[in-house]
């Protein structure tokens, strides 16, 4: 498995937190082509958390997804507190870079934490003019 940073992330900044490793990691994602049935490999993502006092998305970490489709190390548990999160998929440019045009330029998948001690797995399953999400195992 490779690792998902992409490797014109600069690591040295608070936002661009190096991904945790895939066994420590409370939250992780696969995203799947169901037009073509493969895995979305190398696509973009990044992960937020709703700030409650200004109402405002902090991004927390980038990453591209693997050969597989997944992201398995988004946040360290340490990391990893109550709140609302969003994973912000970067569908649009996925397609482009397969010479495919696509209806949504990206996928926002917006969930609570209450008890961040749990595993979280938020799959993507998509084409290019639809897409569906669920919690996972």
């Amino acid at each position: 498995m490779t690792e998902c940073v992409p490797s014109n992330t600069d690591l040295s900044t608070p936002v661009h937190q190096t991904m945790a490793a895939a066994e420590s990691s409370p939250l992780t994602t696969h995203v799947l082509n169901t037009g073509d049935g493969v895995p979305a490999a190398r696509m973009a993502l990044s992960l937020h958390r709703l700030d409650t006092n200004t109402m405002i998305w902090n991004m927390l970490n980038v990453g591209t997804t693997d050969q597989d489709g997944r992201c398995p190390g988004l946040i360290s548990r340490d990391a990893f507190t109550s709140g609302t999160y969003k994973l912000r998929f970067e569908t649009g440019q996925y397609w482009k870079s397969l010479g495919q045009t696509s209806f949504y330029p990206y996928a926002e998948v917006v969930f609570t934490i209450s008890d961040p001690q749990q595993r979280f797995h938020i799959p993507l399953i998509m084409s290019r003019f639809s897409y569906s999400t669920y919690r996972g195992s």
